[in-house]
């Protein structure tokens, strides 16, 4: 049986919203913004968009809650609910708490004993997920990966023997950069990079790790990202092309067991030269 769900005042709303297309904002959730007394946001103008597209009138209070100032945003927050307020926290698009500093408001709430109710909604994360293609049976999201080499290569070492499906954000200018990095740690395994999910231009574009390197280094992307990368597992890996063999000077194939140079050494040495050499050493 499907109960229907009652509006409570005093309360902390984690509302998901939109991650591209405005039709995508749940009923229960234009509720909770309409009858909210202070809406807190990452960004007020990006959320009076969504407001005006919903038809729902600006609240008593439209504050920003981002990070640099969630210290001080939450504690204001934290004391409008204490005094009987009711606040919803939204962001610029999915889950307040994912990938945002909205964890840091829900966390210090439930110490204090205030409640907080989630109101379900778009997320990038399960969206992608599903448009990958890759097992769903489960997965770790990690947000965005470090910046620097040495750290992005720790930060992907850390899922290499798991078999889990593996999750990340990424920014547009370093998206060819991460997936080599992926690509160098883990080997050649199924991904998917999802670009602008439920926009007008929204593309995905699955392939192996070693293809998608090549593909996004030298074309670039724009918008939103989030990756899907294949756990460890060997149907999602594409084992390495066979080395082709390397010839030495005289048409014969080399000893890839041994170093280059020394292969080829080895390859333009004659028996009757060697003995003359050794006859040489000898006296």
């Amino acid at each position: 049986m499907v109960s229907l769900w009652f509006f409570e005042s005093f309360m902390l709303y984690i509302v998901a919203t939109p991650i591209g297309n405005l039709e995508d904002l749940s009923p229960r959730a234009r509720r909770v913004l309409s009858e909210a007394q202070v809406i807190a946001c990452e960004d007020t103008r990006r959320t009076r968009i969504l407001l005006t597209a919903s038809n729902i009138t600006r609240p008593p209070e439209l504050v920003s809650y981002r990070e640099g100032i969630e210290e001080r945003a939450g504690e204001r927050l934290l004391a409008d609910l204490a005094a009987g307020k009711t606040v919803a926290l939204c962001t610029d698009g999915g889950y307040p708490g994912v990938s945002d500093p909205g964890y840091r408001l829900v966390r210090e709430a439930t110490r204090r004993g205030l409640e907080v109710v989630v109101i379900p909604g778009p997320s990038a994360v399960t969206v992608a997920l599903v448009s990958s293609g890759l097992s769903t049976s489960s997965y770790t999201f990690k947000g965005y990966p470090p910046k620097k080499p040495g750290v992005l290569r720790r930060f992907f070492e850390e899922e290499r023997e798991a078999a889990h499906t593996l999750v990340i954000f990424e920014s547009p200018h370093r998206i060819g950069k991460t997936l080599a990095a992926a690509h160098a740690v883990l080997g050649d395994r199924e991904a998917a990079v999802c670009l602008e999910l439920t926009k007008k231009f929204e593309r995905v574009v699955r392939g192996f790790l070693g293809d998608l390197a090549k593909q996004f280094t030298e074309q670039g992307a724009r918008g939103e990202i989030t990756v899907v990368i294949a756990g460890n597992h060997p149907k999602f890996r594409r084992d390495m092309e066979p080395e082709e063999p390397r010839m030495g000077a005289n048409g014969r194939e080399l000893d890839s067991s041994r170093g280059d140079a020394e292969g080829e050494e080895a390859e333009s040495e004659d028996p009757e030269e060697l003995n003359d050499a050794e006859a040489d050493s000898e006296s």
